[in-house]
């Protein structure tokens, strides 16, 4: 089922409460990494965990709010090298698969059967290649701007495409790249985000970052692209991206979109906002057709981000929905 939704016909819903976590630690995933967690809600109540985007993103006060915490025990985490997890910025053992089985590895340390799985954006790739490998452990999937990692995809936001509905950000992403290296912007930023060179380095995060930042909103939001553009946040965030998008996610060619049919059973709610520019809606449809056990909102007058009101919205409608 797809609907349609222009933000205008009912009252939106906006996060719960703010909240503190009940508990938190870190976690050894081995590889000489470290990931934080955390835990919200009511201990015992059903079982969720949130799926952050970037890659290399991590999760932050707002992520806690989109569950009622009186009816969810929900599990965040920052993935490997990004927010509070440790080594920073790190790429080494840093794959899809080795993310999936840290959810396996939280899954089972809290003695978890199945639990509702929340993911956007890069935490909607994320969400599907683990359901995908480990759909008896998945009760639900909620989703946000559907991103498949294929190829089209990469090229659309970060070499033609994007480009021309953002020209004059597009060209603050191009200038820290000699115009004779711009027919691939991922590699030339890959060879600067893991050179050796720490001021040029650092640059060209920032770029990456706020490139990002300034394009995942429908509408203009300076302070988003301020707080993509810090330092410890953007070198992070950069380099992990860039890593993961450069290797292909370590999927092949529309894998995911391929292997939708491993999600029968599973239902499903997938958001998504008509004028998403990172992930182009077209996917989202695309995965709406392969797996019929889940529902497509689309929402009008949207962007990318969770917070644009009327994905919010659908949002919390979802988690809502699934506490029973």
């Amino acid at each position: 089922m797809t609907t349609v939704s222009s933000d205008a016909s009912t009252e939106l819903r906006s996060l719960y409460p703010a909240i503190e976590p009940y508990d938190s630690g870190m976690l050894d995933v081995g590889d000489g990494h470290q990931v934080y967690w955390e835990r919200v809600g009511t201990p015992g109540a059903k079982p969720a965990v949130f799926l952050h985007g970037g890659p290399g993103g991590g999760c932050n006060e707002s992520h806690r709010r989109v569950f009622d915490p009186a009816k969810y025990d929900v599990v965040l985490f920052d993935q490997r090298g990004c927010g509070r997890s440790t080594p920073h910025a790190n790429l080494d053992a840093n794959t899809t698969w080795h993310l999936v089985a840290d959810i396996e590895r939280l899954r089972e340390k809290f003695g978890i059967a199945k639990w509702l799985v929340f993911g956007g954006s890069w935490g909607s790739t994320l969400a599907l290649a683990y359901a995908q490998s480990h759909p008896e452990h998945v009760s639900e999937l909620v989703l946000r701007g559907i991103y498949t990692l294929t190829q089209a995809e990469l090229d659309w936001y970060y070499q033609y495409g994007v480009s021309e509905m953002h020209p004059e950000k597009f060209e603050r992403f191009q200038a820290p790249i000699p115009a004779g290296e711009r027919d691939n912007m991922m590699l030339a930023y890959h060879q600067r985000l893991t050179g050796d060179n720490e001021a040029e380095k650092l640059a060209c995060a920032k770029a990456w970052s706020q490139w990002e930042g300034g394009t995942v909103t429908l509408l203009p939001d300076e302070n988003l692209v301020d707080d993509f553009g810090g330092d410890q946040f953007a070198l992070a965030f950069a380099r992990i991206e860039n890593h993961f998008f450069i290797n292909k996610g370590w999927l092949e060619d529309g894998q995911l979109l391929r292997d939708a049919y491993k999600l029968h059973g599973i239902a499903g709610v997938i958001v998504h906002g008509r004028f998403d520019m990172p992930c182009p809606l077209k996917y989202a449809w695309n995965l709406s057709k392969a797996w019929p056990d889940a529902e497509l909102h689309i929402v009008e007058a949207a962007g990318h981000a969770m917070s644009e009101p009327g994905i919010l919205d659908q949002l919390i409608r979802a988690t809502d929905r699934f506490a029973g």
